[in-house]
């Protein structure tokens, strides 16, 4: 920081607040939480106070400054923002009104999220491991450089206006993607529109169409056996890392009307999931949990990648089962009416030349997404090196 600036203790800026109000069992209050890492202040949730374990509580008021007790080491401070003015709050999450003839808000905030004023908390905790809680006398006693107001809202207009860029380059990169997988979507929806115009019923092109058994898996915390549950399968993503386990015995149990094999296709038929899917790949061993099956491709036929590829298209996911979503929470597919999906089957060919086409497409997608990746870390990283600056005055 700049040694020019000179420095002020906290305790002569902020004034704890220790006003509170009475609460009334059918009333309605918003309670607060703060995040960590500098990401603000935000609505908890809703609650009549009848469900508050105390008839009083301190009350916030839009603009002062709020602390976590418990996560001030990791960086939960920051304003009260307008929507919560009046959002009640426990003991552990202090309130302090700030002395605006010396210290603009809005630059402590900003203050706050930096490096340096994480550490002064960290120094102002004290505790054993678990029980690491900010010390509000430390707090108060500990010294931060303060330039003039004048300077503190020349500092803070600066910052706010290279956020704003860095919001708007993370805009722009965003819908950049957004609309290249809108247009994925669209070529696909026009691939597999503009294919034969007979169709077959997807049951006459596959080899087995099999259901999950339809009860709960006996999960084992040492099993080695993933069971594939809706959250473990994407838009053509089947993710065996994170899938809860089974064992030997439960394993056979459940693959006892067939055992996935590669090319298969397992298929979310229930939940707001409904319609994801992906392929088995060489190697992948698991059973089917709750809410998922497996569709088996007649190879004679249809190639698995082929198949895959039209259950995820527009054709398949909007027209046949986007309407399942439709007023219900928890959308069911029957299996009567996935067997008589109409199916577009044309040559060998055509599909390879489909497959082709929209890998290539994929394969671009993918460079934006590791580039969309990339220029996010990047963007993440500016912020806290412009607040590094702006707090050592070196923020022109």
């Amino acid at each position: 920081m700049s040694t020019a600036w000179p420095s002020a203790v906290l305790g002569e800026l902020l004034r704890r607040s220790e006003r509170t109000i009475a609460l009334h069992p059918e009333a309605t209050y918003k309670e607060v939480t703060v995040r960590m890492n500098g990401k603000g202040v935000v609505e908890r949730r809703q609650v009549q106070g009848v469900e508050i374990a105390s008839d009083r509580r301190y009350e916030a008021t839009a603009g002062q400054f709020i602390i976590s007790r418990i996560d001030a080491r990791n960086g939960a401070s920051g304003l009260v923002p307008d929507e919560l003015n009046g959002a009640v709050v426990t003991n552990d999450f202090p309130l302090f009104d700030v002395a605006q003839d010396k210290l603009d808000p809005t630059f402590l905030n900003w203050m706050s999220k930096t490096a340096s004023f994480v550490d002064l908390c960290k120094r102002a905790s004290e505790g054993t491991t678990n029980r690491v809680r900010l010390s509000e006398d430390r707090f108060k006693a500990l010294e931060i450089v303060l330039p003039p107001l004048d300077e503190q809202r020349r500092i803070v207009a600066r910052i706010e206006e290279l956020s704003a860029k860095i919001g708007e380059a993370r805009g722009l990169r965003s819908a950049a993607h957004d609309e290249l997988s809108a247009f994925q979507l669209s070529k696909s929806r026009s691939i597999f529109d503009g294919l034969c115009r007979e169709r077959v019923p997807l049951e006459s092109v596959c080899e087995a169409i099999i259901d999950n058994l339809h009860s709960n898996p006996a999960y084992d915390e040492n099993g080695t056996v993933p069971c594939v549950r809706s959250p473990d399968v994407g838009y053509g993503t089947l993710d065996l890392d994170n899938a809860r386990r089974t064992n030997e015995a439960e394993y056979v149990r459940r693959t006892v009307r067939g055992e996935p094999k590669p090319d298969d296709i397992v298929f979310v038929r229930e939940g707001g999931g409904t319609g994801k899917c992906a392929l088995v790949r060489q190697g992948q061993r698991f059973s089917l949990g709750q809410r998922v099956m497996m569709i088996r491709p007649n190879q004679a036929k249809v190639r698995p990648t082929f198949f895959l590829c039209q259950l995820l298209s527009p054709t398949i996911q909007e027209d046949h089962i986007g309407c399942l979503s439709k007023g219900s929470a928890s959308p069911h597919l029957n299996i009567g009416a996935l067997r008589r999906f109409p199916f577009a089957l044309p040559n060998f060919d055509v599909q390879d030349c489909v497959i082709a086409e929209l890998d290539a497409l994929q394969s671009k997608l993918d460079s934006v997404k590791t580039l969309h990746s990339e220029t996010f870390a990047e963007l993440d990283a500016m912020l806290p090196a412009i607040l590094d600056k702006a707090f050592k005055g070196e923020l022109v």
